[in-house]
């Protein structure tokens, strides 16, 4: 929370220069923080539903949530929210629920070290749907991180 509240405090006129280092810094702390998750919520899901346990994680989630837009002060940007853009907030969660859904019982079932790589997989199809819907580039790199990205979790699962 904290990375987020000095991001927010920075001046305009320093945003992008902040902007251009500032994504990997989120990004690698949602890879700690995915990692985390992985890790206690296989520990937390012994002997409970995990239907149960991921209403649980989620209500936590949004509390979380909520309490960075008022830290932020960002409620005022609800009343400006588009109707497109609630249509795929709206989907983006059900995505988002299914796929928690889908993760707990995974866990619950097999090797979290197991699990995630095949989770993982969501980096090629977040690619590949990229390049079709949002028509972003797939070059010769994209490809041959997609090749890596599915021998290693192939590797990593047998």
């Amino acid at each position: 929370m904290w990375v987020i509240i000095c991001y927010n405090q920075i001046d305009k006129s320093e945003f992008a220069e902040a902007k251009e280092i500032m994504w990997l810094v989120f990004a690698i702390l949602s890879a700690v923080f995915a990692a985390l998750t992985s890790i206690l919520a296989k520990v937390g899901i012994e002997g409970v539903d995990s239907n149960l346990a991921t209403a649980v994680r989620t209500v936590v989630v949004v509390a979380m949530a909520w309490i960075m837009v008022f830290i932020t002060n960002a409620q005022s940007g609800l009343l400006q929210i588009g109707r497109k853009s609630w249509i795929f907030l709206i989907l983006s969660g059900i995505a988002t629920g299914a796929s928690w859904l889908c993760y707990y019982k995974a866990i619950q079932l097999g090797d979290v070290s197991k699990v995630v790589p095949v989770d993982k997989l969501s980096v090629i199809i977040t690619l590949a749907l990229a390049f079709v819907f949002l028509h972003e580039s797939f070059t010769l790199k994209s490809a041959i991180g997609c090749v890596l990205i599915g021998a290693g979790t192939l590797i990593m699962v047998l």
